[in-house]
């Protein structure tokens, strides 16, 4: 027998209070005035016998009395027995774990898997009884149903819940469902999983499984439901991405897709489609063998300005929620420029090849001296030019920039010296040049191109035909010697191994470097036919940014920038279910949003007021694609590594689980019993006392 209140057991304590009052009422001495002694000889010695002999008895009934009614707060039970039905069953505390990911919506002749897992929860809680409580913890995590005796609520909350593209594992459900189980004082505790069982749901692959006996005890009853019952026909998307790095609206773009087999059975002329806000662009067909992969490419002409959003997507097969994939990327319509500089004139030949002084040309230009630089919002510009380096004042303001994942040409300028120049490389933590070589206006010692690399995204587009890549190489007179190493990379190289053009990965920033002033008096690389192209491809290229492709899966925060807003609101656009509103002033970091609510896949934008603040792409979870089963066999063993003890019975969705579950359920609460047999003792009390009364007369 056990109890499953078992601190009330202190009360039996109470116990004592009538044997004290007993003990007490023995030292009370009554005086009775009489005459003679001649009355107490007519008191018979049997008489006083029956008198003390019924004062013990009800002494005894009353702590009887006692201890059986703390007993019954303290809801005695007892295993796998029942007294000719007049205990009452052991109240049951249920957690149900219903896979809700979405390689649970195979659909067969019987319903999807997920609809039939549905039901049959909702006719777990049919079976349940008045004084039961239920709970629901879902195995994507998004939601649960906290424990409750309302059973009408607990069937809506089922039948409310739908596929979710956020993975879980039942490793982390069962963990949730004994924590829950942990605060039950009821007698039978139980778990029902209700899932397809797939491998790489049971546990994260990084999870090490350890004793967890502790948590889960042997009390506590596991019933598993396997609702797979075919093998699927399923292709997925693995992976989308755009293989350009420079967008520009009328020139060509690239995509490449991923596509696995993950089933059994072979796909023959599947197709996949490429959409550019919201409209077919192109299509390919293919052929996938069981386990194959496939790599899919595009190619199209970018017809629109703006924030595009992108998808790849299968058609139909038995698991949709896996045949899609989003990126975006940002084509402006203008790029904004911001060139900073020590000498007005060493930007004339930069700006000329940057929009030859139109209006209309594609990028927009301010000009500023470089001592302003501290002063000015970088953030608002697409690019950033910087000729010089004599008037810098605040460094920090440059490197908050290139952190924040600004985009940066730097080339020194006509005044600029070694000491300055190596400062800001310094600062900017970027190689450095080691010293000046050749000489001003020197045409007689000139230094030339070496190596180009011309797989280089710079260089995509820039020629008609791409067998014929060559550049006809400048007359360089005086220049920065440039070695790059580490995070560094050279574009193209002059012939003492130097870098003439490099670029520097920054974290989220990105670095482009020049050796030579654009001005007359270094070299004549201004005149070349290369030069204008080379400028405006360079700041398309610093411009043009993919915001995390596949970086984010569904389920997780997205960190959003939201520096230099000056809104205190940022609206929130998801990919359903419209609109959402954070203020600033909640935040603890102002600088950056994080947002968690991103459990279905598609873009998210974040906006302050009409201005596109970031934006990012979320893609399903691609844990659910692999269609691979655990055995009963195999769950058992993971029960037996995580050291559970305790009863675990496999039961069928299609046999009659009501009986099963009845077989195996133990325990009979005795508190009723118990009070009937106090109530019972207090009569007899009762009967006994009044008899005491009369014999004292």
């Amino acid at each position: 027998m056990v109890f499953l209140n078992p601190a009330v057991l202190f009360g039996l304590l109470a116990a004592s209070i009538p044997v004290v009052i007993h003990l007490l009422n023995l030292r009370k001495l009554k005086k009775i005035e009489f005459s003679t002694l001649a009355f107490l000889k007519e008191l018979q010695k049997t008489k006083i016998r029956r008198i003390k002999l019924k004062q013990w008895i009800l002494l005894a009934l009353r702590v009887l009395i006692i201890l059986l009614l703390v007993a019954a707060f303290a809801r005695p039970t007892i295993k796998s027995f029942s007294i000719g039905g007049t205990a009452s069953a052991a109240k049951t505390s249920a957690v149900i774990i219903l896979d809700d990911t979405y390689s649970m919506s195979v659909v067969t002749d019987r319903g999807s898997y997920f609809n039939r897992a549905k039901q049959t929860a909702k006719s777990l809680i049919d079976e349940l009884q008045e004084g039961d409580e239920v709970s629901v913890v879902l195995l994507s995590g998004e939601k649960k149903l906290e424990t409750t005796s309302n059973f009408t609520s607990a069937k809506n909350f089922i039948d409310e819940t739908e596929i979710s593209f956020i993975g879980g594992t039942v490793h982390n459900s069962l963990i949730k469902a004994a924590q829950i189980l942990s605060e039950s004082k009821n007698f039978n505790k139980e778990v029902y999983v209700l899932s397809d069982f797939q491998k790489t749901e049971l546990k994260l692959a990084e999870t090490t499984l350890s004793d967890l006996s502790d948590l889960i005890p042997n009390n506590i009853r596991i019933y598993s439901f396997d609702f797979a019952s075919q093998e699927p026909a399923n292709i997925t998307l693995t992976d989308f991405k755009v293989n350009n790095q420079i967008f520009e609206k009328g020139k060509l773009i690239n995509f490449s897709a991923s596509v696995k087999n993950t089933s059994e059975k072979s796909f023959n002329n599947s197709v996949v489609s490429l959409f550019i806000n919201g409209n077919r662009s192109a299509q390919q067909s293919f052929s996938a063998a069981p386990g194959e992969t496939k790599l899919i490419n595009f190619e199209t002409t970018l017809k629109e300005n703006g924030l595009l959003e992108i998808f790849a997507e299968l058609e139909d097969d038995d698991i949709i929620y896996d045949n899609k994939r989003y990126l975006s990327i940002s084509v402006p319509e203008k790029i904004s420029t911001a060139i900073f500089f020590d000498n007005l004139s060493d930007t004339k030949f930069v700006e000329l090849a940057l929009n030859g002084g139109s209006e209309s040309a594609p990028i927009s230009i301010q000009k500023f001296p470089l001592s302003r630089i501290a002063s000015t919002n970088l953030e608002s510009y697409d690019a950033v030019i910087i000729i010089g380096s004599e008037s810098i004042n605040n460094y920090d303001r440059i490197k908050q920039f290139i952190e924040n994942g600004g985009s940066l040409l730097l080339m020194p300028g006509s005044e600029t010296t070694l000491q300055k120049f190596q400062k800001l490389c310094n600062e900017l933590g970027i190689a450095k040049p080691s010293a000046f070589a050749g000489k001003i206006n020197d045409d007689l010692n000139t230094a030339s191109f070496e190596k180009t690399d011309f797989q280089h995204p710079i260089f995509s587009n820039l020629y008609e035909k791409e067998s014929k890549k060559q550049i006809d190489s400048p007359e360089i007179y005086y220049y920065l010697k440039l070695a790059l190493s580490g995070n560094g990379k050279k574009i193209i190289s002059l012939i003492d191994g130097s870098a003439f053009f490099g670029e520097f990965d920054k974290n989220n920033g990105r670095i482009l470097l020049f050796n030579i002033a654009p001005v007359l008096s270094w070299s004549n690389f201004p005149l070349k036919g290369i030069f204008a192209p080379l400028m405006n491809k360079a700041v398309f290229y610093l411009s043009s940014k993919v915001k995390d492709i596949n970086n984010y899966k569904t389920g997780d925060e997205i960190l959003a920038d939201v520096n230099n807003v000056l809104l205190p609101q940022i609206k929130i656009t998801k990919p359903v279910r419209g609109e959402e509103f954070v203020n600033l002033d909640s935040l603890g970091v102002k600088n950056y949003l994080k947002f968690s609510k991103t459990g279905t896949p598609g873009i998210y934008k974040f906006y302050s007021g009409e201005k596109l603040q970031d934006y990012a792409s979320v893609n399903f979870n691609a844990v659910g694609s692999e269609l691979n089963y655990l055995s009963n066999n195999d769950f058992e063993e993971y029960l037996k590594e995580i050291n559970f003890t305790g009863v675990h019975l496999n039961i069928s969705p299609d046999e009659n689980f009501s009986a099963a579950i009845y077989q195996s359920r133990f325990g009979s609460e005795l508190w009723r019993y118990f009070v009937l047999a106090a109530m019972l003792v207090a009569l007899i009390e009762m009967f006994v006392s009044r008899s005491a009364k009369k014999d004292m007369v």
